[in-house]
């Protein structure tokens, strides 16, 4: 296969379909997600017997445990695939709303359209729910997609693509509106990120790895997160059965995703207290822990914590804990060490949360809650194509509105400048 031509037959095929996708009106993009909804439901065993061809190439290849963990599906993801896309369908459609309309004193009214960015390329390892999630908001967000998988999850993704690609024709949408790239040949990512005449933005959902090539190699726009270098502050006037819920489910109930806690943060006040009974289900669940000298005092079996520790995120059964004098130190930790990806505090005192959300610069930031919940399904937005923890149009879990941007309208009635 000639990479070249064949990624700049999809570049114009895609840049082809958004013209047509931006026209769209929502009861056919709609009709589109919930057709791919109920199609994935009945092709379900076949998903997951493409995902099984999957995971037995990956083992033997080798694939770290983090890998392996998001490449996995199963009868509850694939539901939930399904569902985030019903979910897209009854959102709101962002397309053509306008706001902030105002008079002038030259008597035009000036107002933001919202519109579609055009064409989006999704660069993903693992994950082959993203194809899914990622086909439904750039549809229903008006957009055509280029979808390039990692190949670690080449079957899995194509019979998910066929899916699509039947909800899309089942409304009369060009089936070139959402591309999964057939090749696994790296060469193609290298084409994908330089094709600006074809190409709007680049969204990555991978490792450091992907993501710091991308950074130094695209001359488009890209909507990233670097790192996940999630925290847990439990403060000194935090309710303790709420933070140990809290430090649990954070770290243990998923270790390989990008919101999983990797600092645990434990105001002096209360280290006595909490810390003991957090370690015992660490303990428990085989949870490695590193820990300061204050945390280490009170818990002897951590090992020690080096000045990389604070910065790493393990995805992985390990977590770095420190005792901070106060919510003042505590901040500080978050903005020196943190990604400004998400970040949560533990307490019952109103003045403290309110502060905390002021302070952290983080693209979600939370009071009394996992930082679990950072994702786009959880957030009501039917599922995301990324989490940004750019300050740019989009930050955060980036769901439909991430997907457009704004233009000036202008509605007159003959009026010329003078």
């Amino acid at each position: 296969m000639d990479i070249k031509q064949y990624m700049k037959q999809v570049g114009q095929q895609a840049r082809a379909a958004s013209r047509v996708m931006a026209r769209a009106d929502t009861r056919v993009k709609n009709h589109a997600l919930i057709t791919m909804a109920a199609a994935i439901e009945r092709d379900a065993e076949k998903l997951l017997a493409a995902n099984a061809r999957d995971l037995e190439h990956a083992r033997a290849a080798g694939l770290e445990s983090a890998l392996l963990d998001r490449l996995a599906l199963n009868a509850k993801t694939v539901a939930g695939m399904a569902e985030g896309l019903r979910q897209i369908a009854a959102l709101p459609d962002p397309v053509g709303s306008i706001t902030d309309l105002n008079y002038r004193p030259s008597g035009i009214q000036v107002g933001r359209m919202r519109v579609p960015l055009g064409v989006i390329g999704i660069i993903y390892e693992a994950r082959p729910n993203v194809t899914a999630d990622a086909a439904g908001l750039c549809l229903k967000s008006g957009n055509a997609a280029i979808l390039r998988g990692g190949s670690e999850a080449i079957h899995s993704n194509q019979a998910i693509a066929a899916c699509v690609r039947e909800g899309l024709l089942a409304a009369g949408l060009p089936e070139t509106a959402v591309q999964v790239i057939e090749t696994t040949d790296r060469a193609a990512v290298g084409e994908l990120i330089t094709m600006k005449e074809y190409v709007d933005v680049i969204v990555p959902r991978g490792g450091k790895g992907l993501i710091e090539r991308l950074i130094n190699e695209a001359r488009i726009p890209v909507i990233k997160h670097l790192h996940g270098v999630c925290h847990v502050y439990i403060d000194d006037r935090a309710d303790l059965d709420k933070a140990v819920r809290i430090a649990d489910n954070a770290k243990t109930s998923r270790y390989g995703t990008c919101n999983t806690m990797e600092t645990l943060l434990v105001a002096e006040g209360v280290a006595a207290a909490v810390l003991p009974r957090i370690a015992r289900i660490y303990a428990e669940k085989g949870v490695e822990m590193r820990g300061c000298d204050k945390s280490r005092a009170i818990v002897p079996e951590m090992k020690p914590a080096s000045e990389e520790d604070w910065s790493t995120e393990y995805l992985a059964p390990i977590i770095s804990i420190r005792v901070v004098p106060d919510m003042d130190a505590a901040i500080e930790h978050i903005n020196t060490y943190g990604s400004q990806h998400t970040d949560a505090i533990v307490t019952e005192d109103y003045t403290r949360a309110r502060r905390f959300l002021r302070e952290v610069d983080s693209s979600s930031v939370m009071v009394n809650a996992s930082t679990r919940f950072a994702d786009g399904f959880e957030y009501g937005l039917g599922a995301e194509i990324g989490i940004s923890t750019d300050k740019i149009h989009a930050r955060g879990p980036v769901g439909l509105e991430g997907l457009t941007c704004q233009k000036f309208v202008v509605l007159g009635d003959g009026q010329v400048r003078t």
